[in-house]
């Protein structure tokens, strides 16, 4: 019986092989540092990532304006008008980055115009993008 409790002590003495925490640590620090030297070559894919945003409510304003001009036969001046309610920004708790507007509009087209509301890239320079009734195509007015 004696002979049974010792055996018992030594499996539980047992260990497993494992990481030590200053081996994962190190792997954390190399990962960081990786991440920071690859961070500032992905800025432009955020900013393209983001863009996304803009195209598509573009795009849905587009829609808007078309259904209106068949019921009123002119172009509405407002978003107000289209009974398009714009994305809540980034800044006020929201998730849109573009401030969305009607540059122009008349009886013959329209311009509608998604501005960035933060500069993406540092450089100074806010993404703007443009939508018509002439083009109905998105323009990339400027660029970021």
């Amino acid at each position: 019986m004696l002979n049974k409790k010792v055996r018992s002590k030594v499996q539980i003495k047992k260990q497993f092989a494992a990481f030590t925490l200053t081996e994962l640590m190190v792997v954390l620090v190399i990962i960081g540092i990786l991440i920071l030297l690859a961070l500032p070559r992905l800025t432009g894919l955020f900013a393209q990532a983001y863009s996304l945003e803009a195209q598509r409510q573009l795009q849905y304003i587009n829609a808007l304006q078309e259904m209106y001009y068949q019921r009123n036969f002119r172009y509405a001046n407002n978003l107000t008008e289209l009974r398009f309610e714009p994305p809540k920004l980034k800044r006020d708790g929201g998730d849109a980055l573009y401030i969305y507007s009607i540059a122009n509009a008349s009886k013959n087209g329209f311009v509608a115009r998604a501005e960035a509301s933060e500069d993406f890239d540092k450089d100074g320079t806010l993404n703007i993008w443009e939508i018509s009734q002439e083009q109905g195509s998105l323009k990339e007015v400027v660029l970021d």
